[in-house]
């Protein structure tokens, strides 16, 4: 039985001209009951997505058939939300949501009365559901894919059904919204015309040091989120690794009521963190490198002829093939730019050296 046929089990429905579901005060999210004139007055449940009222313009809002849709949902206002969200969960054939009662927790707040199919879709079960879900797009249905705050794919599921989407040729679009990512980064102050997005800081303190490392000659602006359990630690490991003076941003409960943006250099932003200890899910954003730090972070690389003098050395002293040293001696030494030299060139240095 579908999520639409239990509502329909237990909530008075009467059907418009339009063929639409039209709600009474008796309804019915996640299985529970809302009486629409009790305590939840405020919101108008019986008002259907996209309707309009005297005093403001109609919205329309058409949803694509045979279609995926990744809609945002808001990340903490839920004033964020647009009306082609509230559209969408209203009248999507399925929702595909990354946990359901959050979802239907949304939908009792946005006033919205969930019809469609909703589906538990998450990062342990979505590879193996893309498949089923995309059959039901061929057949015509509109499949909504949201999770519990922000953007899908974005450290969220979703990823799975849009490359095997693309893969069997079918339709993808976005319902876009709001975005922790962006948000952080324009209220950080910092650069925004190049940025990049590196999620989650690696939980271990050596995995987290090793990949900070690998960023010191970043230019770009960078954007991580981070949890208040680890938020001291990594303050700490970001000292290390970027210096005292490199700009940064924590901001925390973005669109909420206790929404903050503590903004300086990473040695300050650590000591309010020992000082204050942030709560709830945060962002940092930190300050790309300089031309001149970037130029200290850069390895210092070989030339090729440099590569077959090594490789020769290291055939004779270690007794190893000298196809094998020049590997060797090629995965040790990366490029400028991270890349490997070609071996081959390597190899006909080496002939030229010899005669």
């Amino acid at each position: 039985m579908t999520s639409a046929e239990n509502m329909a089990d237990n909530a008075d429905e009467t059907v418009s001209e339009t063929g639409r579901p039209e709600l009474t005060s008796a309804m019915v999210y996640g299985g529970q009951a809302i009486d629409a004139g009790a305590t939840e007055a405020a919101e108008p449940l019986s008002q259907p997505a996209g309707a309009s009222t005297p005093d403001a313009p109609t919205t329309t809002v058409t949803i694509p058939a045979g279609t995926v849709v990744l809609a945002a949902t808001p990340i903490g206002n839920v004033g964020d939300a647009s009306d082609r969200l509230k559209a969408l969960l209203a009248q999507a054939d399925i929702v595909a949501a990354e946990d359901t009662r959050r979802l239907y927790d949304l939908a009792r707040r946005l006033g919205v009365y969930v019809h469609g199919r909703v589906v538990a879709y998450h990062d342990h079960n979505e590879r193996s559901k893309a498949d089923g879900l995309l059959d039901q797009v061929e057949t015509g249905a509109t499949v909504l894919v949201v999770s519990d705050a922000g953007m899908p794919t974005i450290n969220d599921p979703g990823l799975a059904i849009v490359r095997r989407a693309i893969e069997r040729g079918l339709p993808v679009t976005c319902a876009p919204g709001p975005s922790a990512v962006l948000d952080a980064l324009a209220l950080s102050g910092l650069p925004t015309d190049r940025f990049c997005y590196e999620g989650f800081l690696p939980r271990k303190h050596s995995e987290r040091v090793q990949y900070l490392r690998t960023l010191l000659g970043e230019r770009r602006t960078i954007v991580f989120y981070e949890t208040p359990h680890r938020i001291a630690d990594s303050m700490d490991d970001l000292l290390d690794a970027f210096g005292p003076a490199r700009p940064m941003a924590l901001c925390r409960e973005l669109t909420k009521d206790y929404e903050e943006i503590r903004r300086g250099p990473i040695a300050d932003i650590r000591q309010s963190v020992i000082d204050n200890p942030p709560r709830g899910e945060m962002v940092l954003v930190i300050g790309g490198a300089t031309d001149e730090e970037a130029e200290a972070a850069a390895p210092s690389s070989l030339s090729v002829e440099d590569m077959a003098v090594l490789a020769i050395d290291r055939a004779l002293e270690d007794g190893v093939r000298i196809k094998d040293a020049i590997a060797q001696v090629v995965q040790e030494h990366p490029l400028a730019d991270g890349s490997l030299a070609n071996r081959k060139q390597v190899y006909q240095a080496v002939l030229d050296i010899r005669g």
